[in-house]
């Protein structure tokens, strides 16, 4: 027995260690980064290809820790996107979403799929690849809008709107492709789709009938007895939801459009810090599953699918901003946010990893997802140069026909 706690106890001081280092690392990069006036994240995904499998100091006997609170990390970010959205927000924007959504699908999925072909796949590992290729992160996405400080920005409504479409569509997709690859019949899938649509809509009309009960049963209570209810809360609907075939991060995000002020400014303050922290370990963790030598052979084609799949989403988000009447800077802002590639892409390769190129898919989707989600961000903060430009040559252009239109 004294062994064994001794070897606990062995393990729990190397753990401090590896998780104290590098926790330290990632604050001198949060310095850098604020210094600089970007987001970490690239920073912060470049130490998690030298930490993880393959890298120069690979962590051991921390990596289990540093997964999980990475999973929170992204339930925290989704919570947080919530917390700036309300109900009657979340009705007009997917009906107004629909189109956009629509020409998300087409011009992120297609990429992958004839991508996937042309490299020699099977059919069921190129409809992979194009699932891989379609889904934007969230979890990036909502940490640049933090950073940069979008989140009440005009355009990023849109984006919103854009990503709760997708997560309700990986509702659909997961289980088809789930049973694509396993070979269970269409009545078992049409089952799973079911069940997966109907728990979405439970939640969703729960949380917009009886948020302001939620948050009245919640407001009385002191700051702390809120932050656990709300914690305890997004952790529970994030785990139900992904019992179910379900988003674990689309539960987050319908925890925090549940709450209605005062409480959802209470909780935005509370959460924040315990967003911040638990945010790095993800994408810490996200790199860290990549080992860099598997990069090398996959470079030129993921470079290719960036660049095209990156194009599709700043059309897409161009269209969607537009659509909600946002000026030529708004809708580029809108457009570079969405490159990033994150969590469901990860997700949806290692599903193929049965599949006849599991191997070949699951290092062509790291090395996708990694240069997505460092260029994402960077064009991203670039993108106000650049629409600025925009916009004054629009201006200018305005102002010659004007000047040329007789009175």
């Amino acid at each position: 027995m004294n062994g064994v706690l001794a070897a606990s106890s062995g393990e729990a001081t190397i753990a401090f260690i590896e998780i104290g280092a590098v926790i330290t690392v990632l604050a001198v990069l949060a310095r850098l980064a604020h210094r600089w006036r970007i987001t970490a994240i690239p920073l912060y995904l470049l130490v998690g290809l030298a930490l993880g499998e393959g890298g120069l100091v690979p962590l051991e006997v921390s990596a289990d820790f540093i997964s999980l609170a990475g999973e929170i990390g992204v339930l925290l970010l989704l919570l947080t996107l919530g917390l700036e959205y309300t109900p009657a927000e979340l009705r007009s924007g997917l009906r107004r979403g629909l189109v956009p959504g629509a020409l998300d699908a087409v011009l992120g999925f297609t990429p992958g799929l004839i991508g996937g072909l042309v490299l020699g796949w099977d059919v069921r590992s190129a409809v992979l690849l194009g699932g891989v290729c379609w889904i934007s992160s969230s979890g990036v996405i909502a940490k640049v809008l933090t950073d940069l400080g979008r989140l009440g920005n005009r355009e990023t409504p849109a984006v919103l709107n854009l990503l709760v479409l997708e997560d309700l569509a990986m509702a659909v997709y997961l289980p088809i492709v789930a049973a694509l690859l396993t070979g269970r019949d269409a009545a078992a899938t049409a089952v799973t789709v079911g069940v997966a649509l109907a728990v979405v809509t439970v939640v969703l009309l729960a949380s917009m009938r009886w948020g302001d009960h939620l948050s009245a049963l919640l407001a009385p209570g002191s700051d702390e007895a809120l932050l656990l209810s709300v914690f305890g809360l997004t952790l529970f609907v994030g785990g139900l939801a992904q019992r179910l075939q379900v988003s674990a991060a689309i539960g987050a995000f319908l925890v925090g459009l549940a709450l209605s002020d005062p409480v959802r400014d209470r909780a935005a303050a509370l959460v924040s810090p315990l967003r911040d922290l638990f945010a790095a370990a993800f994408f810490l963790f996200f790199s860290f599953q990549v080992d860099p030598s598997d990069l090398f052979g996959v470079a030129l084609p993921a470079v290719i699918l960036l660049v095209v799949t990156g194009a599709g989403k700043i059309a897409t988000g161009w269209v969607a901003a537009a659509r909600d009447g946002v000026a030529v800077p708004g809708r580029l802002r809108a457009g570079t946010v969405l490159v990033a590639r994150g969590e469901f892409s990860i997700v949806i390769a290692a599903l193929g990893a049965s599949a006849a190129f599991g191997a070949e898919l699951a290092a062509l989707a790291a090395g996708y997802v990694l240069l997505t989600a460092i260029a994402g961000p960077v064009l991203t903060r670039s993108s106000d140069g650049l629409a600025g430009r925009l916009q004054a040559r629009q201006d200018r252009a305005a102002r010659a026909v004007a000047a040329d239109t007789p009175t």
